[in-house]
C-alpha cells in the first residue's frame, strides 16, 4: 500500500541510522556523548571526526546515487530488472578501475572517478550493441550477467598475472566503506552536479512509459532521453564505484522499494528512491560494522545478500 506521504518517514528513518552509524562500532559512543565528541581534544574526537562522519555521510550519497542510478536504467530502458550492477556497468567499471591500479599503482587516486566512468561507458555501449533498443527484459538481464561474469573474469587474469600488485584493487573490490574518508567524500561531491539532471529528466521518463511513438507526438525524442539518462546513471554508478568498489544490488531493490511506497511517478519516485538507497546502505554498513567487531564484513556483501534473492525472484517472476 502506497503511502500518502512517504518523505518524512524516510527523512526520519535516515536521521536515525546516520546517528545509529555514528554511535555504534567496535567502540560504541553513549548518545550524549555525540555531540561532544565533536569537540576537538574530546577522547572520541578521531573516532567521530575522522573516521565514523565521513564514513557515514559517504555511506548515505553512494547509497542514494546507486538508487538513482538504478531508477534511471529502470525507467528510460522499461525494464524491471535493469540496473547498473545487473547489467554489467559496475563490473565493467569495477575492472578499468582495476586495471588502473594494478599497472599505474604510483597514480594519483583522483583520476580513479575517469577512469571508472569510461569502463563504465564501454560496457554499456557492448551491451546496448549486442541487445539493441528493444531487447526483452530477460535477454537484457541475462545478457548483462554474462558480461558482469566476463569482467570478473578479466579480474581474475590479473591476479594471475600481476599477484602482487593488485592486493589494494582486492580490498577494493569487495564493495566497502572501510578506510574511507574526507578525501574520498570529497572526490565523489563534484558529482552531486548529475542529480539535478535526473530530476530535469523525471517529467520524460514519466511520458516514454506511454511508448516512444506517444512520447515523440509529445514531443520527446526518446533515443535522446535514452542516452543523456543512461549517460547520467553511468556517471553516478562510475564516480561510487570509484570511491567505495562495485556495491551490488542496490540499484536493483531500491527502486523496487521505493514504487511500492510512492508508485512510478518519476517525479516523486527519484528523490525517493534516493532516501531508501541512502537507508538500505547505512543499515548494511551499520551490520557490516556491528556484527562480529572489531573484524567488519564488506557492506557490498550485506547488500548482495539481500540483492541476490531478489533479482532472482523477479527474473523467474518475469515470464
Amino acid at each position: 500500500m502506497k503511502q500518502s506521504r512517504p518523505f518524512p518517514t524516510l527523512i526520519t528513518g535516515m536521521l536515525i541510522l546516520i546517528i545509529a552509524n555514528l554511535m555504534f562500532g567496535a567502540v560504541s559512543i553513549p548518545l550524549n556523548e555525540i555531540l561532544k565528541g565533536f569537540q576537538q581534544g574530546s577522547d572520541n574526537y578521531f573516532t567521530l571526526h575522522e573516521y565514523r562522519l565521513p564514513r557515514t555521510l559517504l555511506a548515505v550519497l553512494v547509497g542514494a546515487m546507486m538508487a538513482l542510478s538504478g531508477a534511471l536504467v529502470q525507467g528510460v530502458i522499461r525494464n524491471p530488472l535493469a540496473s547498473p550492477d545487473v547489467l554489467g556497468v559496475s563490473h565493467g567499471a569495477g575492472l578499468a578501475a582495476v586495471i588502473y591500479m594494478t599497472y599505474f599503482p604510483a597514480s594519483s587516486i583522483d583520476w580513479l572517478p575517469a577512469v571508472a566512468l569510461v569502463g563504465g561507458l564501454l560496457a554499456a555501449l557492448i551491451l546496448w550493441w549486442l541487445c539493441g533498443q528493444s531487447s526483452s527484459a530477460i535477454k537484457l538481464a541475462i545478457t548483462g550477467v554474462a558480461l558482469a561474469a566476463l569482467y570478473a573474469s578479466g579480474v581474475d587474469f590479473l591476479m594471475l598475472v600481476k599477484p602482487l600488485e593488485i592486493n589494494n584493487a582486492l580490498l577494493w573490490l569487495t564493495g566497502s566503506l572501510w578506510g574511507r574518508g574526507w578525501h574520498q567524500l570529497m572526490m565523489i561531491l563534484p558529482w552531486l552536479l548529475l542529480i539535478p539532471v535526473a530530476f530535469w529528466l523525471a517529467k520524460s521518463l514519466n511520458l516514454i512509459h506511454l511508448g516512444d511513438d506517444t512520447a515523440m507526438s509529445l514531443g520527446i525524442n526518446a533515443n535522446k532521453l535514452r542516452l543523456v539518462s543512461l549517460a547520467v546513471a553511468v556517471g553516478l554508478t562510475a564516480s561510487c564505484v570509484a570511491v567505495c568498489g562495485p556495491i551490488g544490488f542496490l540499484g536493483l531493490v531500491a527502486p523496487h522499494l521505493t514504487r511500492k511506497l510512492v508508485g512510478g511517478r518519476h517525479q516523486t519516485l527519484l528523490p525517493a528512491t534516493m532516501l531508501v538507497g541512502a537507508i538500505l546502505l547505512l543499515v548494511a554498513d551499520l551490520v557490516a560494522r556491528t556484527i562480529d567487531p572489531p573484524i567488519e564484513l564488506p557492506a557490498g556483501l550485506m547488500t548482495a545478500i539481500i540483492g541476490a534473492p531478489y533479482f532472482l525472484w523477479l527474473l523467474f517472476r518475469t515470464k
